[in-house]
C-alpha cells in the first residue's frame, strides 16, 4: 500500500518586527508632540507674560486640534500602538495643566473646575481598576468625546472673557453655552458608561 504524500500547507506567517522609527517617526506622532510642547508655552503666556488673550487662543487651538493626529493616522496609514497611547496621554496632560492653571488664575468658575477635576479622577480610578484586573482598557464613547470637545472650547472662552480682548464681554455667554452640555456629557459618560463597564469587566 502506497502511503499518501503529505501536501505542504500554507507557511505560517513569520512575525515581522516593526522598526522603532516606524512606530515613533510618524506625522501623527509629530503633531501630538507639537501639542505637548505647546502646553508649557500656554503656562508661560498665562503666568509669565500675563497675556490671557494669547493664552486663550493657544488653549483653544490645542483643544480644537485634538482630532488632527487621529485623522492623519487614518489618512496616511500611520496608525501605531504608540500613537494610540500617546494621544490620550497628551490630552490628559493638557487637561490637568489647563484646569488648575485657570483655577489659579481665577478665570474659570470654581464649580466648573471642581466638576471637571472630580470627573477626571473618577474615570482615572476606573481605568486603574481595569488595568489592575487585567481587563481591556476603557474605550472612549461618543458622549465622552463630545463632552471633552465642548469643554476644550469652554475653558479658553472663560479665559478670554477675563482678557483684554475687545469682544471679551460676549465670551462668557459662549463659555457657558459650551460648558453646561460639556459637563453633562462628561458626567453621563462617566456614571452611565465607564463605571458600569468597569464593574462588568472586573
Amino acid at each position: 500500500m502506497t502511503g499518501s504524500v503529505p501536501v505542504p500547507g500554507p507557511a505560517s506567517p513569520v512575525p515581522v518586527a516593526v522598526p522603532w522609527r516606524a512606530q515613533v517617526a510618524t506625522w501623527p506622532n509629530l503633531f501630538t508632540l507639537l501639542r505637548l510642547v505647546a502646553i508649557p508655552v500656554f503656562v508661560w503666556l498665562l503666568f509669565d507674560r500675563h497675556n490671557r488673550a494669547a493664552a486663550a487662543w493657544l488653549l483653544g487651538a490645542l483643544g480644537s486640534t485634538d482630532w488632527v493626529d487621529g485623522w492623519l493616522a487614518r489618512k496616511l496609514g500611520q496608525s501605531t500602538e504608540l500613537g494610540a497611547m500617546f494621544d490620550p496621554v497628551v490630552d490628559r496632560v493638557l487637561f490637568f495643566v489647563a484646569v488648575p492653571s485657570l483655577m489659579i488664575d481665577g478665570s474659570v468658575p470654581l464649580a466648573v473646575a471642581v466638576a471637571l477635576l472630580v470627573r477626571e479622577a473618577v474615570v482615572a480610578l476606573a481605568a486603574v481598576a481595569l488595568k489592575a484586573s487585567g481587563a481591556p482598557r476603557l474605550v472612549v464613547t461618543w458622549e465622552g468625546k463630545t463632552g471633552t470637545f465642548l469643554l476644550m472650547f469652554a475653558l479658553p472662552l472663560f479665559l478670554g472673557y477675563h482678557s483684554t480682548l475687545s469682544y471679551a464681554p460676549a465670551l462668557i455667554y459662549l463659555a457657558w453655552l459650551f460648558a453646561v452640555p460639556g459637563i453633562a456629557y462628561s458626567w453621563y459618560s462617566a456614571v452611565f458608561q465607564y463605571l458600569p463597564t468597569t464593574a462588568r469587566r472586573r
